[in-house]
């Protein structure tokens, strides 16, 4: 039986550069791998054609030689002299699939290269509820929360008799078990010891053999003044405890700030709505507001407008471990009694008859502009 071209397995010219055959084998040898294609013995010689066509056409000299006789120019026609998954020149599969096929193509490994026993352990998150004012002057609060810690029982070792793991007997300690898949040698993590190499053969009652168990803990939390809404207070080591002595990992406080009643945040400012009376706001005064950090005293100037806003310096929020502090911003609103008095009404009615206004329709513009010049 005659076999295939080279270039016509790939998919590839016959003046196609290194790159172009390397990326054409390597979409063949996805299409076609074994392990995608368990039991298919035709994508298997597919894969192994594309193998052998490779293995040609990317050495200069052998594909020099393809293309002076064919197949009779390489190996008399034998095709594939050194085996890409034995000895000879073989194709440098790391090369081409870097790490997508790094463990499949591992054959064997070295120490370093197979999972380390010691892991850190995982980080944990607690959401933490705290209230308005709270958040603007700081505070300590005690949570309690559960994380992984050191076994009391086996001190971490994990094993009832505290000597620890042992070697792993399927796969020797290496990690990885070897089997032969078609015509090449595949390497896999061994699930018994899951690649640490070690297995723990007189596992600890209270952590079945992870060294590790859950508890509770209390830890104080420090909240900052200036905090907002979402903001992340980092404990380092707080988080669960690594396997096999491994580093701890980190605790995370997500926090979440309660709505006041009247006072709103927008970045370091407060912002608030205060009713005045129609006399306040066009005479003048000054009144006691209450803040957060107590009454505070706001000036209304003469001939104040409904809906104006007014500004009290370095009320507000600090800022979050910096030097300086937000507004105090106080939106005054008219209030129009709903019910006079007799001698009430008159007195108005006695101001309206001094008081002409021409009640013709006015752009919003203009009464923008109007009430500028009245304020």
């Amino acid at each position: 039986m005659s076999k295939a071209d080279y270039y016509e397995v790939l998919g590839v010219s016959r003046d196609a550069t290194e790159q172009e055959l390397k990326s054409a084998y390597r979409k063949q040898a996805l299409k076609y791998h074994p392990d995608r294609n368990p039991g298919d013995h035709t994508a298997e010689e597919k894969f192994k054609e594309a193998s052998e066509a490779y293995q040609v056409l990317s050495d200069a000299d052998k594909r020099a030689a393809y293309d002076r006789f064919g197949h009779a120019g390489v190996n008399g026609g034998q095709g594939f002299a050194g085996s890409p998954f034995g000895g000879g020149v073989g194709v440098d599969l790391g090369d081409i699939f870097g790490d997508l096929f790094g463990e499949m193509f591992n054959m064997g490994g070295s120490a370093s290269q197979r999972t380390s026993r010691k892991q850190r352990g995982d980080d944990l998150r607690y959401d933490l509820t705290i209230d308005f004012e709270d958040a603007v002057f700081g505070t300590e609060t005690e949570i309690k929360l559960r994380r992984l810690d050191t076994c009391a029982t086996c001190k971490g070792s994990g094993s009832s008799s505290g000597r620890g793991p042992t070697v792993c007997g399927q796969c020797s300690g290496r990690g990885q078990i070897r089997f032969q898949q078609g015509f090449f040698s595949v390497a896999r993590t061994c699930t018994a010891c899951r690649g640490t190499g070690t297995v723990i053969t007189d596992p600890c009652a209270t952590c079945r053999g992870e060294g590790r168990a859950s508890i509770e803990f209390k830890l104080t939390v420090k909240v900052p003044p200036g905090v907002e809404e979402g903001t992340r207070i980092r404990y380092g080591g707080e988080g669960d405890a690594g396997r096999v002595g491994g580093p701890r990992g980190d605790l995370y406080i997500v926090l979440s700030i309660r709505q006041h009643d009247f006072f709103e945040r927008q970045g370091h400012d407060l912002h608030c709505v205060i009713p005045i009376s129609f006399p306040q706001a066009t005479l003048g005064a000054e009144i006691d507001i209450p803040a957060l950090d107590g009454p505070v005293s706001l000036k209304i100037p003469e001939g104040t407008q409904s809906g104006r806003e007014l500004r009290i310096r370095g009320r507000g929020v600090r800022y979050l471990n910096e030097k300086g502090q937000g507004d105090l911003v106080v939106k005054v609103v008219v209030q129009i009694p709903r019910k006079l008095s007799r001698a009430q009404r008159e007195l108005i009615a006695k101001l309206a008859e001094t008081m002409i206004v021409d009640n013709k329709p006015a752009s919003p513009g203009l009464l923008e502009k109007m009430k500028d010049l009245f304020s």
